[in-house]
């Protein structure tokens, strides 16, 4: 759909229950059906569940759904509340999906990389390797046609994705021990999603996905060798540094990763159009305020991490980032050929990058390079 089409759609059905409403009634008595109507448009309150795979009150993502709920609350004047569970609270972490699908819960926090296993191109939707940062990746979801086909994605599965946050570049990762060439990554075993993952299983490595409430536990006990969760913010409130020496950098795998909001589709198309209105408008102002939290903080909980800790800040080396960025791209090539929807995004993807990069090159990169 067009982006002006969409975005014009979008604001009319957020007026037309409520005006269409008002119009019919208009001139009738006050005890007429549709007053009934207007009373139950504008007072009726409708709660749902939130079920989402961070831990609850996490900083950045945990309080991001729960800023979602809040904000939902607060602009609907608690027509539509949210009550938010954390990982484990309701469902598992990794389950929300199903959950949301089932009706277990009307509304899930995630990202949309969990679900590769069922929805194969779920994984661009997040982040993948050297890929789109934060800010670019918001303009391929608004702007560059992705949106229409992450919903086209989700909707077999009776599902509505929107994007819901966004965790910013992240870091390499921590490591029990220093990556100086890609034999170091021969028989590592390391958690990290997605098509990360995928490429760390390509170098010869052993990729695991847990949840985040797990990794200290098994980064400290030896289960994993290695493990990459988000950035500064998260790291810190996780402890992490007590559990492994070396901490690397950059995030090659999540150079910009988005989080979703997922909504059960027939919860969805049971809210009037004000609200439905609501939900969208809640999301794309999480997703500005999550991105902003995590560059706030990021800044002050590395100087924490260097000062207070004394962990040991490492670079990859070049060959280790080329290896991996060509394996990366042979992996997103071979998913593009085995599967239809992933082909399209794939090119739609590829497409909004190569005309992003140009201008990210002599924009904000350039700059950066120099300030």
């Amino acid at each position: 759909m067009d982006r002006r089409k969409f975005v014009k759609t979008a604001g009319i059905a957020g007026l037309a229950g409520s005006a269409g409403l008002l119009s019919a009634c208009k001139g009738k008595p006050a005890d007429a059906n549709c007053s009934t109507g207007l009373a139950a448009a504008a007072d009726e309150a409708i709660e749902w569940k939130m079920v989402t795979t961070w831990p609850r009150d996490f900083p950045g993502l945990g309080t991001g759904a729960a800023n979602l709920a809040e904000l939902i609350g607060k602009l609907s004047n608690g027509r539509l509340t949210v009550k938010v569970y954390g990982g484990n609270e309701l469902v598992p972490p990794l389950e929300v999906f199903d959950a949301v699908q089932r009706g277990t819960a009307e509304m899930g926090h995630g990202a949309a990389y969990y679900w590769k296993g069922k929805i194969p191109s779920s994984v661009f939707f997040t982040s993948v390797p050297f890929g789109l940062t934060g800010n670019e990746i918001s303009g391929w979801f608004y702007y560059g046609g992705a949106l229409e086909l992450y919903r086209e994605a989700y909707a077999p599965f009776g599902l509505i994705p929107f994007p819901a946050g966004n965790s910013g570049t992240q870091m390499g990762g921590w490591f029990n021990k220093e990556i100086n060439s890609t034999a170091d990554l021969i028989g590592l075993k390391m958690r990290i999603p997605g098509t990360g993952g995928e490429v760390l299983r390509r170098v010869g490595g052993t990729a695991v996905t847990i949840p985040g409430a797990e990794l200290f536990t098994a980064l400290q006990s030896g289960t994993i060798d290695a493990a990459e969760w988000v950035g500064p913010m998260n790291d810190l409130a996780f402890g992490l540094f007590r559990a492994a020496k070396y901490y690397y950098y950059p995030g090659w795998q999540e150079p910009g990763s988005a989080l979703e909001a997922i909504v059960n589709a027939e919860a969805w198309a049971s809210l009037p159009p004000d609200l439905q209105q609501i939900v969208d408008t809640a999301c794309k102002a999480i997703s500005l305020d999550m991105y902003a939290d995590f560059e706030a903080r990021n800044g002050e909980s590395l100087k924490s991490l260097l000062e207070e800790h004394q962990v040991q800040l490492r670079a990859f080396p070049d060959d280790v980032l080329a290896e991996l960025k060509k394996a990366s791209l042979e992996i997103l090539e071979e998913l593009a050929a085995s599967d239809e929807l992933s082909a399209r995004v794939w090119a739609s993807y590829k497409t909004y990058f190569d005309q992003v990069s140009a201008w990210t090159a002599i924009g904000s990169q350039y700059l950066l390079n120099r300030r």
